[in-house]
C-alpha cells in the first residue's frame, strides 16, 4: 500500500524583489502550493504581473510597493501585509542590487544604496517579521538569497561581496539566537542565474568584466541557471519537515556540454 503524499499546509509568505527573476519565480512556486503571497518591490506594474502568475498557479497574492532601503517603507509594507493576510510565517529576503566597478570609482550614493538594499534592508525586514512570530509563538522560515560571491569574492564587486558575506553572517547568527523557537534560517546561495540582476550594467563592459574574473579563476564557464531552478531550492528549504533545517543551499549551473 502506497502512502499518500500530503501537500504542505497553507502558509503566508513575503517575497522581496518579487517583480522579476528569482523573486517572481519563488512567489509563483509558492502560489502552486496554494499559499498566500505578499509581493514586495519598487515597481507596482511588475508586482501585479507576478501576482497574476501566483493566482493562476493556485495561490493568493497581494502586490505592495516596498523600498527595502527605507525603513518607513518596510513598516508600511508589513502593516499592509498583516492587514490583508495576517502574520507572515515565511520571509524571503531576495531584493538586491550590484554596481560593478573598482571600489574607489563607485559613487558614494551607489555604495550607500547597495548596502541599504542588500544588507541593512534585510536586517530591518527580519526584525519586523520576527516580532509577531515570537509574540505568538509561531514557527517560521527566514530565507536569505545570497550569492556565490560570498564564498568566492569577485574583484570589482567589493561592496556586493561584502553585503552578501554580511547577509550570510546574519543568517548564521540568527540560527543561534532563534534556536528552540521553531523559526528556521536558510541561506540560498545561487551562482549565475538568468534574471534582470545586471540589466543596469553597461552591456559593452560585461565581456571585459567576465574576462577579468576569469583571470582569478572565477566565472570559469558560461553556464547559467533559470530563476525557477533557484526558486526550487527556496521551496525545498521552507517545505522541509519541522525538526530539520537546511543551513546553506548552494545552487550552481553546470558547464555547457552535450545537449
Amino acid at each position: 500500500m502506497t502512502a499518500s503524499v500530503q501537500a504542505p499546509p497553507q502558509r503566508t509568505a513575503i517575497v522581496t524583489g518579487a517583480g522579476s527573476g528569482i523573486g517572481a519565480a519563488v512567489a509563483t512556486q509558492f502560489g502552486a502550493l496554494g499559499w498566500r503571497v505578499v509581493l514586495g518591490g519598487r515597481r507596482l506594474d511588475r508586482l501585479e504581473q507576478t501576482a497574476l502568475a501566483v493566482r493562476e498557479a493556485g495561490g493568493e497574492a497581494l502586490a505592495h510597493v516596498v523600498d527595502v532601503a527605507d525603513i518607513r517603507s518596510i513598516m508600511d509594507f508589513f502593516d499592509a501585509a498583516e492587514d490583508h493576510f495576517g502574520v507572515a510565517d515565511v520571509l524571503v529576503n531576495n531584493a538586491g542590487m550590484n554596481t560593478p566597478g573598482p571600489l574607489h570609482e563607485v559613487s558614494n550614493a551607489d555604495v550607500d544604496r547597495e548596502i541599504a538594499t542588500n544588507l541593512t534592508g534585510p536586517i530591518h525586514m527580519v526584525r519586523r517579521a520576527l516580532i509577531p512570530l515570537l509574540e505568538q509563538g509561531k514557527r517560521g522560515d527566514l530565507i536569505f538569497v545570497s550569492s556565490d560571491a560570498a564564498r568566492h569574492p569577485r574583484p570589482r564587486q567589493a561592496v556586493y561581496t561584502a553585503t552578501k558575506c554580511g547577509l550570510e553572517g546574519l543568517s548564521r547568527t540568527l540560527a543561534m539566537e532563534l534556536e528552540g523557537t521553531g523559526i528556521r534560517t536558510t541561506i540560498v546561495r545561487p551562482g549565475s542565474t538568468l534574471s534582470e540582476y545586471a540589466s543596469a550594467w553597461d552591456i559593452e563592459k560585461i565581456p571585459a568584466l567576465v574576462e577579468y574574473w576569469q583571470s582569478f579563476g572565477l566565472q570559469r564557464h558560461g553556464g547559467v541557471m533559470t530563476a525557477e531552478a533557484v526558486a526550487r531550492a527556496v521551496v525545498l528549504a521552507v517545505t522541509t519537515e519541522p525538526g530539520v533545517f537546511l543551513d546553506v543551499i548552494e545552487v550552481q549551473p553546470e558547464a555547457p556540454g552535450p545537449s
